[in-house]
Parts: structure tokens; C-alpha cells; sequence
């Protein structure tokens, strides 16, 4: 129990929160202890205590940001969903949500533990956000090739190429967003991106 007799997982949830939203918007290099005890209001040794380090505290938040705001990519794996669809929802609920004036703006995976500064926190940091772009990827690659079997693309599509097309929309929209870009032009990039995701034509399927 906490000092004011709440359940610990309460009092987490919160320090999770705010150390998701600081890291989201400045990134994992630039976020100090200082800033995180601040924005947490807890001591260096509860934090410490809590998650071992800052890296620590890092790692949880991400998973924090997956179960909550990052979940809209979720429905890339919807096999109830044609692919074509599954992929159109991902692109524009991941621009609805990075254009979201309630939190900070961008998506912290692709903002954060990008940059090679020194030091094996750093380090580790970036292997784990790479490592969650790298399962993004793998779920954009299997809806591609979900969306060749079913016919919606032609057999002979690239499917890694076309799986990069996609990902980097995606990770490209949180740029987009922070140097101002509105969410309509967003949203009508990912429908001109979706265009190439169409059937072959007849006149092609029967060559």
C-alpha cells in the first residue's frame, strides 16, 4: 500500500503516465532524472526502487504507451479485416492519434532511442525500440503478404518493398506531425499511399 493507502499499482500506473508523456516528448537522451522525479513527484531512491534505473523506468513506460495509446496500430493483425483495411485503419487511427492535442505529439516509438548517443543505457534503448519497429514491420509484412494470397495484390508484388513502403509512411507521419503538417493532408498522403494496394487489373491477370 502506498502512504495515502492506495494500492501500489495505482500509485504506478500513474508514474507511468507521466514518464511516458516526458519521454514521449523529448525523447529518452534528453529526459534527466531531475525531470522524471518532477514530473513522477517521486524520489530518486522510489524510482530507482521501482524500476532499477532509468532505462528501467524507460522500458515500462513504452509498454505503458503500447497498452494505451500505441494499441492503435493493433489492428494490423485483425484478420477479421481485409488486409487492404486492416492496413488503412492502422495509418489513419496512428494519425488521428499522433495529431492528438491531449498528449504529445508524434509517435514515441518512432521519436524515441533513435539518436546514437553514447553510453550502454543508450545502447540498450535503442535495441529496444528498434526491436519494436522491427515487430511493427513484421506485422505490416504479414498483412502484405495476407493481401497477396487473398488476391487483393498481384502475385508478383514485392512484398518487402512494399512492406518498407508502408512502415516508413508510418514511422514518417511523426515527423510530418511535429513540423506542423495538419491531419488532413496526413490522411490524404495514407489514401494516396493506400492506392497502390489494388487488385490486378483483368487485362494483367489474364497475360
Amino acid at each position: 500500500m502506498s502512504p495515502a493507502g492506495r494500492p501500489r499499482a495505482f500509485v504506478i500506473e500513474g508514474v507511468l503516465e507521466a514518464a511516458m508523456r516526458l519521454f514521449w516528448e523529448q525523447g529518452y537522451e534528453a529526459t534527466s532524472m531531475a525531470q522524471l522525479r518532477e514530473a513522477t513527484g517521486l524520489s530518486s531512491a522510489s524510482l530507482y526502487g521501482a524500476f532499477g534505473s532509468k532505462q528501467g523506468l524507460f522500458e515500462r513506460a513504452v509498454e505503458h504507451y503500447m497498452a494505451g495509446p500505441g494499441s492503435v496500430t493493433d489492428v494490423i493483425g485483425d484478420e477479421a479485416l481485409s488486409p487492404r483495411e486492416a492496413v488503412a485503419r492502422m495509418l489513419h487511427r496512428s494519425i488521428d492519434m499522433q495529431t492528438d492535442t491531449s498528449h504529445p505529439r508524434g509517435c514515441l516509438v518512432a521519436l524515441s532511442g533513435t539518436v546514437r548517443a553514447p553510453g550502454d543505457d543508450e545502447a540498450a534503448v535503442r535495441r529496444t525500440m528498434a526491436a519494436r519497429r522491427a515487430t511493427d514491420r513484421a506485422r505490416i509484412r504479414e498483412c502484405v503478404v495476407r493481401g497477396v494470397a487473398t488476391g487483393e495484390l498481384a502475385e508478383e508484388t514485392d512484398v518487402d518493398g512494399f512492406t518498407s513502403m508502408i512502415h516508413g509512411f508510418l514511422l514518417g507521419v511523426s515527423t510530418q506531425v511535429c513540423d506542423g503538417a495538419p491531419a488532413r493532408d496526413l490522411h490524404a498522403a495514407a489514401d494516396a499511399a493506400l492506392a497502390a494496394w489494388h487488385a490486378p487489373s483483368a487485362r494483367t491477370a489474364g497475360t
